[in-house]
C-alpha cells in the first residue's frame, strides 16, 4: 500500500471538498491510490456534499417522537419547502428522531449512532440523501425529554405527516391522576405554546441578564417621561409584570379561553383528574428559528448574468 501522507490527504480534500478524515478514510479504503479515493468519495456522496454544504438550508422538518416516558425533538434542514414534501426526507426525518430517543440531547452523538435497517451513521445516511436528492442538508439540533410520573404531550402545528411539520412541540406534565385526562391537558397546553411562544417556564427561569435589560429599558422609558424616581420603581413593577406575561409560560393568559393564566388552568384540570400537576419542562422548535436568510436580489442576479 502507498504512503498515505498528510500531503496527499490534503490534495485530495482540495480536490473532492470532503473533510480531512474522509479523505484519509478514502484512501486507506483505497490503498492509497488516489483516482479510486476520489472514485470512493463520490460513491459514498461524500464529494457531492461537501460541494453542497456552503449552501443554505433554511428549509425542512421539525420532527418529534414520544415513547412512554420519554420524547425527542429534531431540527432537519433543507435547501427548500419542495424537498420537506419529499418522502424520502420525510422517513429521514421520522427515523432520526426515532434514534433520537435513545441516544438524548447530544447533536454529535446523534449523527454518530446507528441508523435503523443497516450499518450506516445517522450522518452517513444524511450525506448519501444529500447526493440522491440533490441539496445541502443540516441535521441542526436535537432535545430530548423525559418525565418521572405523569405524561408527556406533543402537538405539531400543520403536520404534514405524522410527527413532521414546521412547529413542534413537547410538554412534560408530572401527576399521579387520570393520564388519558392528562394527556388531553397536555395537548392543549401544547397547542398554547405553539401560538404564543413562551421562553420560560415560570419567573425563576426568566434569564437574569434578560429581566435586568427590560428593566433599565422601561426605567429609562419613564424617565424620559419626565416621572420622578418613586414613581418610576413603582412603573417598572408593572412592566415586569406584563413581561412575565408576554414570555413566562405559567404567567400567560390559556389562548383557549383568552382569560384564564396557565398556572390556574392546572389548578383546574387538578380537581378534575384528583392529583396536583405540575409541568417540569417544555419545548418548542419552529423551523429556521434563528438562522440569518440571505434576501437574494433576483432581477440583479439575472443583470450581473447578462454583462
Amino acid at each position: 500500500m502507498a504512503e498515505i501522507t498528510a500531503g496527499l490527504v490534503k490534495e485530495l480534500r482540495e480536490k473532492s471538498g470532503a473533510g480531512m478524515m474522509d479523505c484519509k478514510k478514502a484512501l486507506v479504503e483505497c490503498n492509497g491510490v488516489f483516482e479510486d479515493a476520489v472514485d470512493w468519495l463520490r460513491k459514498k456522496g461524500l464529494s457531492a456534499a461537501a460541494k453542497k454544504s456552503g449552501r443554505e438550508a433554511a428549509e425542512g422538518l421539525v420532527a418529534v417522537a414520544v415513547n412512554g416516558n420519554q420524547a425527542a425533538i429534531i431540527e432537519l434542514n433543507a435547501e427548500t419547502d419542495f424537498v420537506a414534501r419529499n418522502d424520502k426526507f420525510q422517513t429521514l426525518a421520522s427515523n432520526v428522531v426515532k434514534v433520537a430517543l435513545g441516544s438524548g440531547k447530544d447533536l454529535d452523538q446523534l449523527k454518530a449512532a446507528a441508523y435503523p435497517e443497516g450499518s450506516q451513521t445517522v450522518l452517513e445516511v444524511i450525506t448519501d440523501h444529500i447526493a440522491v436528492i440533490g441539496e445541502h442538508m443540516n441535521l441542526r439540533r436535537v432535545d430530548h425529554m423525559t418525565v418521572n410520573n405523569g405524561v408527556i404531550s406533543s402537538y405539531v402545528h400543520n403536520a404534514i405527516a405524522e410527527g413532521l411539520g414546521k412547529i413542534g412541540v413537547l410538554i412534560a406534565l408530572e401527576s399521579t391522576g387520570d393520564k388519558a385526562k392528562l394527556a388531553d391537558l397536555g395537548k392543549r397546553i401544547a397547542m398554547h405554546i405553539a401560538a404564543a411562544r413562551p421562553e420560560s417556564l415560570d419567573t425563576t427561569s426568566v434569564k437574569p441578564e434578560a429581566l435586568e435589560r427590560e428593566k433599565q429599558i422601561f426605567a429609562e422609558q419613564a424617565r424620559n417621561s419626565g416621572k420622578p424616581e418613586n414613581i418610576i420603581e413603582k412603573m417598572v413593577e408593572g412592566r415586569i409584570k406584563k413581561y412575565y406575561q408576554e414570555i413566562v409560560l405559567l404567567e400567560q393568559v390559556f389562548v383557549m379561553d383568552n382569560k384564564t393564566p396557565i398556572s390556574q388552568v392546572l389548578v383546574e384540570a387538578a380537581k378534575e383528574i384528583g392529583a396536583p400537576i405540575t409541568i417540569s419542562s417544555f419545548l418548542r422548535y419552529e423551523l429556521g428559528e434563528g438562522i440569518e436568510r440571505t434576501k437574494s436580489d433576483f432581477a440583479a442576479e439575472v443583470a450581473s448574468m447578462t454583462k
